[in-house]
């Protein structure tokens, strides 16, 4: 890994020679504004494979993003360059068709030790991600701009939760995000779960193709033939989200995908959006 090159593609300026909490948030939050959580390989002819050096070529070499397992694998080696105790942990996403969670694997996320305490990093996750780390010391809610988060423990496992702007506190609605384990695991033991993302109809990333990019005041998404413009509230105004969504021809799709997301594919891209196929497993 040429680390220079990395702290570049994600736009990271500062001193970096020491691991500190300031270095983490920062360089968490860069690579959220920077790396697109994306799924374009699958809907353009290629296949993920979880091989380091090729994360490495093609999300700072080629500029592109990833799903969790890209991201977060790739964000964990550049963390333990720069000198983080890092541990990988797995995690199982609530489906929001079923009310189930995935399968063991399912979600890639980072564990960080630093100073006696542990931070939850995630920059793999989307629209509902987190911009800085999480405290995994804390019970408590953790208010990151329009959004409010809480982990709680419960046998032995770990669960992230989050309450938008308009129900904010500690007794506002909770919605489960992904439940974890703290053991740890190696970037291997997600290969298994890589590729049924990548062929399974009850995967979202099979199913759509979709790239997201968290921008300074809101979000931009691009999914099947549209792209939706997110802009958060001000902080402490209660006002909701706004949101705009245009329809895109296959035509408009390459340059919009270039322009906005900074994303150039080698192969044509077959736009979809299919219905997701419920898991017949249930967790």
């Amino acid at each position: 890994m040429d680390v220079q090159a990395y702290l570049s593609r994600i736009g990271f300026a500062g001193p970096a020679e020491e691991p500190s909490l300031e270095v983490l948030r920062s360089v968490h939050k860069c690579h959220q504004l920077s790396v697109p959580f994306e799924n374009l390989t699958v809907h353009s002819g290629g296949l993920v494979q979880l091989d380091l050096p090729l994360l490495y070529d093609k999300i700072v070499n080629q500029r592109r993003g990833g799903f969790c397992f890209e991201n977060n694998g790739l964000f964990s080696w550049l963390l333990c360059k720069l000198g983080f105790r890092v541990t990988l942990l797995s995690g199982q996403v609530k489906n929001l068709i079923t009310g189930r969670y995935g399968p063991p694997q399912d979600h890639l996320v980072v564990m960080v030790s630093l100073n006696g305490r542990r931070w939850l990093c995630d920059v793999g996750f989307g629209a509902a991600g987190f911009t800085v780390p999480l405290s995994l010391d804390v019970t408590g809610p953790q208010e990151l701009g329009h959004r409010v988060y809480r982990i709680r423990e419960n046998v032995g496992m770990s669960y992230l939760e989050w309450q938008q702007e308009e129900n904010r506190g500690q007794d506002g609605d909770w919605m489960e995000i992904y439940k974890f384990t703290l053991k740890p695991r190696c970037l291997e033991d997600f290969a298994e779960m890589c590729q049924y993302h990548q062929s399974s109809p009850s995967s979202i990333f099979f199913c759509k193709s979709l790239c997201t990019l968290l921008k300074p005041g809101g979000r931009l998404t691009y999914i099947g033939h549209k792209l939706i413009s997110t802009t958060f509230p001000s902080e402490g105004t209660g006002a909701e989200l706004e949101t705009t969504t245009k329809e895109l021809k296959d035509e408009e799709i390459p340059g919009i995908l270039a322009e906005l997301f900074g994303v150039v594919l080698k192969s044509p891209l077959v736009p979809k959006d299919e219905a997701i196929t419920p898991p017949p497993v249930m967790y």
